[in-house]
């Protein structure tokens, strides 16, 4: 797992990162980061829900042949 390191993180080392994030980005930057981080995680899901639903459309042809 990447993120496997924040399992053993506190709430010390978690408000800590907050603090550093902020400071590195700035007040206005962070809703612009977490608004382009939500719009690509919409993205993504939009992306595995086609790719399921023309996997499934595949499946069903490949039935279709081999009743034929």
């Amino acid at each position: 797992m990447i993120f496997g390191f924040l399992q053993n993180m506190g709430p010390w080392q978690l408000i800590i990162c907050i603090v550093v994030i902020g400071l590195l980005f700035g007040g206005k930057k962070i809703p612009e980061l977490a608004r382009s981080l939500g719009k690509a995680k919409g993205e993504f899901k939009k992306g595995l829900a086609e790719g399921e639903k023309e996997e499934a459309e595949a499946e069903e042809k490949a039935k279709e042949l081999e009743k034929a």
